[in-house]
């Protein structure tokens, strides 16, 4: 079953309405979309909408509008405050459940790296991924599995395993995840030796310049 929202229709608001919905618990949004007769101002929880968006910022969900009843729907567009990230509007499309979209999913990584227990860093490079697949088959997130992986090695978006159904849009080469080597600790000796190499560079430009004045 889907996660759904109650939202509540509003007026097309002023800067100065829009302030109040706000500081009521709210965020201003709009739904639009085929099917729909004309966009819907509406108000949600601000609480609910960012559950959501811990949750479930990609799926499908339910949008309850009075008078029109529940649609399924996708958030389209998301806007925060630049100082405290606040939600301040969101705009909601109405989806076919029977035509492919586009969309994005989260990357998981699973699995131990043989490289990272050498010391290597696991880094996630790419933290979602670029998808398209009709909208039952949207999953909550991709596993990149990273136990084959070690030092030095890498996965790419070719070699996901993606559910049935779902295929990337993205570069096959673009990579996901790697195992980074360690910078090399250099020794006493290492660092004094290049200290002497240091010197000598000094000395010999040193050198050049007296020769050239010369």
């Amino acid at each position: 079953m889907s996660p759904m929202l109650q939202a509540q229709l509003r007026e097309v608001s002023t800067k100065g309405d829009l302030r109040r919905i706000r500081s009521t618990g709210y965020v201003p949004g709009v739904v639009y979309g085929k099917g729909l007769s004309a966009p819907s101002a509406i108000t949600v929880n601000a609480k609910d909408v960012e559950a959501m968006l811990r949750s479930h910022p990609y799926a499908v969900i339910d949008i309850d509008i009075p008078g029109t009843g529940r649609q399924p729907v996708m958030m389209s567009d998301l806007q925060r405050d630049p100082i405290s990230r606040h939600v301040t509007h969101i705009d909601f499309h109405k989806i076919n459940m029977n035509e492919k979209i586009a969309t994005s999913a989260r990357v998981d990584i699973t699995g131990a790296s043989p490289g990272e227990k050498e010391g290597g860093m696991l880094q996630l490079v790419l933290h979602e991924i670029d998808i398209e697949c009709y909208p039952k088959d949207i999953p909550d997130a991709i596993a990149a599995d990273v136990s084959g992986l070690g030092m030095g090695d890498h996965l790419t978006v070719g070699e996901l395993k993606l559910p049935s159904g779902v295929t990337s849009t993205q570069d096959p080469e673009t990579i996901v995840v790697a195992v980074l080597a360690p910078q090399k600790e250099r020794s006493e000796d290492e660092l004094d030796d290049m200290d002497v190499e240091v010197e000598e560079n000094r000395k010999n430009r040193e050198n050049a310049i007296a020769v050239e004045k010369d």
